[in-house]
């Protein structure tokens, strides 16, 4: 028992010394330059430290009830986004398990058997009696645990923290990807739903015009051309009605999906409703690092890599494992849990593989490799999601200017069709006139929707780019050094 307590004493003093031992290298984050402002900002305006994007209902902002309902379903319901929580609680359980290693492994045994040796068996001794029979009872329990002297149990458990944060950015991303999915198609619908009313407005306007041009032709006034070029816009405009039917279904369907319901009984009912371009706060460049749940994913990765050439470079050291088993053994019931039945054994034991071809060579430069395209990967994502903001933010000012100057061309559109249909009663004009005036009019009224479609649609993008509300509040812990 003392030689126990001494060995004890020594793997203690052993870990004291090695404990903080780590050879994972030092986490270099790649740098990236960032400017301090957005070069495409225009009017929209930095936040300030109170004023930030809501973190769990950003789209609120939009101000339609029916949207909130539907983004409250999405995240219910979603497969994709059930998918992704799924393959978030895989990873933290496979950070757990690489923390189970931290801990000492304690077993125990038991078996009661009847053995009966062979007559044949090798080394068998002369004067043993044939067909010998005996019974053996054994009850025995064992502790072993293994010495991260070289810190390669920490830094499986760091990569497992690491990859279990990053699997939980990759969650919020898909969250957030699909809810402004759902806001664009939302938007998207909508707008078809305002450009059916506008057409089935020029339905009438040019069913109105179609009986004028009859009945002037009836009357000698107007030849069978006008009648035919009325007739011609008519149905031109009733295709069009048709055709953004069948766009709209689609849309509808895709919602449906979104929401994770079947496309067969779910319905939306057209309507023309309000939905409010909202200001968005955009913060400063710096903080889209922090904002971005696929930056902090890749940064994640990185940090997981890093983490496995620590791993990857233990393999070169001796494993050191400290074991202790004890028990008893007997062949009969009445002496079995007895002293002079117990049985024990102690003592460390170590294990160094001296050569193997260049395997752990080859495992930590593919580490080293992991670690370069993972920070590479970084770079590029953040680089992409700076781009995603400048662009964002240039479609909205430029598509500001747009749809005011498109308005006002729906204004003079509008005017121009009053002045030819005044001048085509009186006979002071041909229908080409009336027919050119209404396909401009038709033509501007539909870009000033799909104008304003797009400026609702750009500033989903602008969300989206900027991560949304979501705020990196749990980060990996690092392998201590």
């Amino acid at each position: 028992m003392e030689r126990v307590k001494i060995l004890s004493a020594c793997g203690a003093a052993l870990m004291l010394l090695l404990g903080a031992c780590s050879l994972a290298p030092p986490l270099k984050i790649p740098a990236v330059p960032t400017a301090d402002a957005y070069k495409e900002m225009g009017q929209w305006t930095q936040a300030q430290p109170a004023d930030r994007l809501p973190r769990d209902s950003w789209w609120a902002l939009y101000g339609n009830t029916e949207l909130d309902e539907f983004e409250k379903r999405l995240i219910a319901g979603n497969p994709t986004l059930a998918a992704a929580l799924a393959n978030y609680a895989q990873a933290r359980a496979l950070a757990d398990q690489a923390r189970a290693g931290l801990f000492p492994t304690i077993g125990l045994n038991a078996d009661v058997t009847r053995n009966r040796l062979s007559n044949n068996q090798p080394l068998r001794l002369p004067n043993a009696p044939p067909n010998f029979t005996y019974n053996s009872n054994s009850f025995a329990g064992s502790v072993s645990y293994e010495l991260d002297l070289w810190g390669q149990i920490r830094n499986e458990v760091a990569a497992g923290e690491a990859n279990a944060a990053a699997s939980a950015a990759d969650l919020e991303n898909a969250r957030l990807s699909l809810l402004a999915q759902l806001v664009g198609d939302y938007i998207q619908l909508r707008s078809l739903d305002r450009d059916s009313a506008i057409l089935d407005e020029t339905v009438a306007a040019y069913a109105r015009a179609v009986t004028l041009t009859e009945q002037r032709h009836d009357a000698g006034i107007a030849p069978g051309l006008d009648v035919s070029q009325a007739q011609t816009q008519l149905d031109a405009a009733r295709s069009q009605v048709a055709q953004t039917l069948a766009a709209r279904a689609l849309m509808e369907h895709a919602i449906a999906a979104l929401l994770g319901v079947s496309a067969s009984t779910f319905s939306i009912k057209p309507q023309i409703v309000a939905i409010t371009l909202p200001q968005i706060p955009t913060g400063v460049p710096t903080t889209l690092l922090q904002r971005r749940p696929d930056i902090a994913g890749a940064q994640r990765r990185m940090m997981a890599a890093n983490a496995n050439i620590g791993v990857a470079r233990a393999a070169y050291f001796p494993t050191l494992t400290l074991g202790a088993q004890g028990g008893f053994q007997s062949k009969s019931f009445s002496n079995w849990l007895s002293a002079p039945s117990a049985f024990w054994a102690v003592g460390p034991s170590a294990l160094l593989s001296v050569f193997d071809g260049g395997l752990r060579r080859a495992q930590v430069a593919q580490a080293r490799a992991e670690f370069d395209a993972s920070a590479a990967n970084y770079r590029g994502i953040v680089v992409s999601a700076f781009q995603q903001v400048e662009d964002s933010l240039a479609t909205l000012n430029h598509y500001r200017d747009a749809v005011l100057e498109e308005k006002a061309a729906v204004d003079a559109a509008q005017r121009t069709l009053d002045f030819a249909m005044a001048l085509y009663k009186q006979g002071a004009t041909d229908y080409l006139t009336v027919v050119t005036s209404q396909t401009a009019l038709l033509q501007n009224q539909l870009e000033a929707l799909t104008l304003e479609t797009l400026q609702l649609r750009a500033s989903v993008d602008l969300i989206l780019a900027l991560g949304g509300g979501w705020e990196d509040s749990a980060p990996a812990q690092t392998a201590r050094r």
